[in-house]
């Protein structure tokens, strides 16, 4: 059940990262996350109410806002390398923050398999592949998404250990507190780049338009609703096999970009793709 769960994660992910990179190209990342996670919390609370989860004890709390704070700004990141990089190189790279939680497992007292470690060096090494040409500059976007990529790879890894803490005491609550701490942050933000905008006298564009607002929606149900998955699954499994499986998302945006979107990429970005996939693949079998 714990795969399965995962599994479905990783497939929900996908999907969720897709829509919110797509998206992304045509509203600035940080309205799509604000507006996602502000869905999201509206919903949650609803869920909380009828799970009857408010009375649930606080031991989730410490590690849910920090899962928050982490998981907005992996998010920013990785909408914003989505939109600006090719999704095909991006996915993956992001996927390889699955190294985070294995590294925090072997630190826990986990032995990692053989697998395993043939798993991360097949990672890396596929990272290097797909980005190579990006970073000699032949590429679209830059050195910028990579760099953005990379943020969000370590951020989601790490967001991976802190929801496996707080889902231990409780799920609902935990992406409640998540959201309440990234629209919080938002909310502020906002606020001051108005104040800023103001002050000079100009407008504040966020590119945001009715139209968009169905889908970004759907952004934030999505992520929710794979956080939900992932966090039921490490209720059941360790940290260092449900992420992993739970990383296996990039692969579903990357097919969906390909067949979508249309993106093509050169013989030893796809060879490096394909390697860090498989990398992710040796993870989750070790």
């Amino acid at each position: 059940m714990t795969a399965v769960l995962a599994m479905l994660a990783s497939l929900v992910w996908g999907t969720s990262d897709f829509m919110g990179g797509v998206v992304s190209r045509r509203v600035r990342p940080l309205i799509v996350v604000a507006v996602a996670h502000l869905v999201a919390v509206l919903t949650l609370v609803v869920v909380a109410a009828a799970t009857n989860s408010f009375g649930a004890g606080l031991g989730y709390l410490p590690w849910a806002a920090a899962a928050g704070v982490v998981g907005l700004v992996s998010l920013v990141a990785f909408y914003g390398a989505l939109s600006t990089g090719t999704m095909g190189i991006v996915a993956p790279i992001a996927g390889t923050g699955a190294i985070v939680p294995v590294l925090y497992g072997l630190m826990s007292g986990e032995s990692p398999s053989g697998l395993q470690i043939a798993g991360i060096a097949a990672a890396v090494g596929g990272v290097v592949l797909a980005s190579g040409p990006e970073l000699a500059g032949g590429g679209v976007g830059g050195t910028r998404p990579l760099m953005l990529a990379l943020v969000a790879a370590v951020g989601f890894g790490t967001v991976f250990v802190l929801i496996d803490k707080a889902a231990a005491h409780n799920v609902v609550m935990t992406l409640l507190a998540m959201r309440v701490t990234s629209v919080s942050i938002v909310s502020l933000l906002g606020l001051g780049y108005l104040v800023k905008r103001r002050r000079f006298g100009r407008a504040a564009p966020s590119g945001l338009r009715w139209r968009d607002v169905p889908v970004i929606a759907l952004v934030g149900w999505t992520d929710a609703g794979a956080n939900g998955l992932y966090g039921l699954a490490t209720r059941k499994g360790l940290v260092s096999v449900t992420a992993v499986l739970a990383s296996l998302y990039p692969a579903v945006t990357v097919l969906l970009a390909r067949f979508i979107e249309g993106e093509r990429m050169r013989r030893i970005q796809d060879l490096g793709v394909g390697l860090a996939m498989c990398g992710v693949v040796l993870l989750a079998a070790g």
